[in-house]
């Protein structure tokens, strides 16, 4: 199961007690608001993305979708998301529970400039019912980042 090998890789540093386990689903930026008593743009969703064959993960603000022209001026090709019944042979979690945390080797994680208007955020822990509260700093770290892009529209836009 993809939690216990979110669980596992957050014991390394001590900070698997950090995970929550939700009653309910967290499955959607709506639900995973709701369950934490969060505004949604605080959820750090993790969207899955082919980049010449190559699994990328996107972990941008819950109030935001990407910008075709600004992606394709960083990864110089069309935006091209992960079927969703193969997001997890790629990935290593299924959706409703992607994170950058334990994920295969070969996935290359990125972070969306949206995400540092916030102190903290909540990215998913592998499952459709966790997550885990992480300061920016604590979100780069853990999440082995390559980069900060900018991929989102504005949210004013």
């Amino acid at each position: 199961m993809s939690i216990e090998n979110v669980k596992k890789y957050f014991a390394e540093f001590g900070m698997d007690s950090k995970i929550i386990e939700l009653e309910e689903s967290s499955a959607t930026v709506e639900l995973a608001a709701q369950a934490l008593n969060t505004e949604g743009a605080r959820i750090a969703k993790t969207l899955s993305f082919l980049v010449n064959d190559e699994p990328v993960l996107i972990l941008c603000a819950g109030d935001v979708k990407v910008d075709n022209a600004k992606y394709r001026g960083t990864f110089g090709c069309k935006a091209k998301m992960i079927p969703f019944e193969e997001v997890e042979s790629y990935i290593g979690h299924a959706p409703g529970g992607v994170c950058p945390f334990a994920v295969k080797e070969n996935v290359k994680v990125y972070l969306d400039e949206s995400l540092k208007r916030f102190q903290t955020v909540f990215p998913a822990c592998g499952s459709s019912n966790s997550a885990i509260e992480l300061t920016i700093p604590e979100l780069e770290k853990y999440s082995n980042y390559i980069k900060w892009l900018d991929v989102c529209k504005s949210k004013n836009a």
